[in-house]
């Protein structure tokens, strides 16, 4: 092979990425679809159950209302999917349950008029409707930003350098649910993250009936295979004299989950009673709101390279979030326990089985809402323990923050204005979260401790989010550092054109509105 000089390599940027036998209007056998649905069914999952389980014990659920709010919470982002696919942005995204909300709504479980209250269940009814009112008023503020246009007239000030650390760091921000969950049962998280690589990089070759099987289907099969070998040390008693934290993350009988859930049980919205207000505790929720806003806008961004189709127009993110607004109504209603975002897992599985289809999608959220209403079968596969879900994460979290990544090549890193953005955003983003979370773990309380509780659910919700303080940090220093002279390095002419519905040809096909509903709400 003939020595290839460094002039001779070219790379060129490209605003659609290459590679993918489906994109996001493309769609494979309705077989091979079904199969991949179900297999983000499977993914999202684990943020359903874990949420539940963190907040329901705390006050004063038992286990049957822990199986009521994850059939519910699965119920609620099967139809907010459904919604968000159809009418909102129209990429292949899951919108599942956020930990952005759990700041504020911990908050409301340590309220004294709640937490004085010596009847357990009281207590579980009383935290859910305060949470569920505080959701519903804040929602409103995703609802305004959306369909006002506001918040796509503030994404105009994105360039795809503001947006690396952003999309970036809504992966790497996660990395405390991928290796140390993975750490409290080694002997099923690293079989299982081994298993993954395997089988979607190294054996992705294989191919049955000119279908890349363990490519498209790694993870329903590492995940069988590991939960079955879970199953045989928990059976063979290897867990049985072990202490209780490492049976809660190694053992598959501990969820309490297959027991306590009913035959057939459909959610219905006030099912928990009436939802209470406090003007605190909905200023404090509408902090997480603004981070989920922050963190759908980063995970849209991916999922749209992910899908093979080109950056969604602003007309489109605010339609989505609008949307998503609605999605937390919803939640508010019928009493999830917690708001929605964008689920980054899901995305990322876009890009590790290579099928950006929103059919797909579409169909795993046919499948949420059908098991969430048939408790026992829905329950029985909520038992997979969570380290399989964590070691997934491990893979699938890096894919979207390699994505954020991935905007550079539209930019000029020979700029040191550019480096100094991209570096000084991802590092604050990283560490200014993580000193939230130190001080959170050893004062009990988050650094912002004032006499207002709301104050307090605001700033420490804001800032222990790391895609939020990347945004803040790199949108401010891109739009105020010599931008005028640097339109050119930043890539924005790269961007320009998707500012519009009609800037690129490719938008109507890819974003436009089902059963010719333009007609009615034409673009901007």
């Amino acid at each position: 092979m003939a020595d290839i000089k460094p002039e001779e390599i070219t790379h060129p940027p490209m605003d659609q990425l290459q590679g993918f036998e489906y994109c996001i209007d493309s769609n494979p056998s309705w077989g091979e679809a079904i199969a991949l649905g179900f297999q983000h069914y499977i993914l999202a999952l684990g943020t359903a159950v874990m949420i539940p389980t963190l907040l329901i014990q705390a006050i004063g659920g038992t286990d049957d209302d822990k199986v009521r709010v994850v059939q519910t919470l699965l119920f609620v982002t099967g139809i907010n999917t459904l919604l968000q696919t159809l009418f909102g942005t129209r990429l292949p995204t899951v919108i599942g349950g956020s930990y952005a909300f759990l700041v504020p709504i911990i908050s409301i479980v340590h309220d004294p008029s709640i937490m004085n209250n010596p009847d357990p269940h009281e207590r579980f009814l009383q935290t859910m409707r305060a949470i569920q009112g505080a959701l519903i008023v804040s929602s409103s503020i995703q609802i305004i930003l959306g369909y006002s246009q506001l918040w796509g007239i503030c994404s105009r000030f994105f360039s795809p350098l503001g947006m690396v650390p952003v999309v970036a760091l809504v992966g790497f921000g996660l990395f405390d649910r991928g290796f140390p969950v993975v750490g409290r049962c080694v002997e099923i998280g690293v079989p299982m993250l081994i298993l993954f690589i395997a089988a979607s990089q190294y054996l992705k070759y294989i191919h049955a009936r000119r279908v890349p099987l363990l490519e498209r289907f790694a993870l329903l099969i590492s995940i069988t295979l590991i939960w079955t070998y879970a199953h045989i040390l928990t059976v063979g008693g290897a867990y049985r004299n072990r202490p209780v934290r490492t049976q809660l993350n190694c053992r598959t009988d501990r969820a309490n989950l297959i027991s306590s859930a009913p035959w057939i049980k459909i959610p219905y919205p006030l099912q928990w009673g009436a939802p209470t207000f406090d003007a605190g505790h909905a200023f404090g929720m509408m902090a997480a709101v603004l981070v989920s806003l922050v963190e759908s806008t980063a995970a849209y961004k991916a999922a749209a390279r992910l899908a093979s189709a080109t950056p969604p127009p602003a007309h489109v993110l605010s339609r989505g979030i609008g949307w998503q607004g609605i999605g937390i109504l919803l939640d508010g209603l019928f009493g999830t326990g917690t708001g929605s975002t964008v689920s980054v897992e899901n995305v990322g599985l876009l890009g590790s089985t290579r099928v950006g289809s929103r059919r797909v999608i579409q169909i795993s959220a046919g499948f949420m809402i059908f098991f969430s209403m048939l408790g026992k079968f829905g329950a029985l596969f909520a038992s997979i323990p969570f380290t399989i879900f964590a070691a997934v994460y491990c893979v699938l979290f890096g894919l979207v923050a390699a994505v954020g990544l991935s905007f550079l090549q539209f930019t000029n890193m020979n700029s040191m204005r550019n480096l100094f953005i991209v570096g000084v955003s991802i590092f604050l983003g990283l560490s200014i979260p993580q000193y939230f979370f130190n001080y959170s773990t050893t004062a009990g309380h988050g650094p912002a401790h004032t006499k207002a509780g709301w104050f307090n659910d605001f700033i420490n919700t804001v800032f222990s989010s790391s895609a939020t303080v990347a945004l803040i940090v790199a949108v401010f220093l891109d739009n105020t550092l010599e931008f005028k002279e640097a339109a050119r390095d930043r890539g924005m002419p790269w961007w320009v054109r998707f500012r519009t519905f009609k800037g690129d040809s490719r938008n109507e096909e890819f974003y436009t509105l089902p059963f010719n509903l333009n007609r009615f709400f034409p673009p901007s």
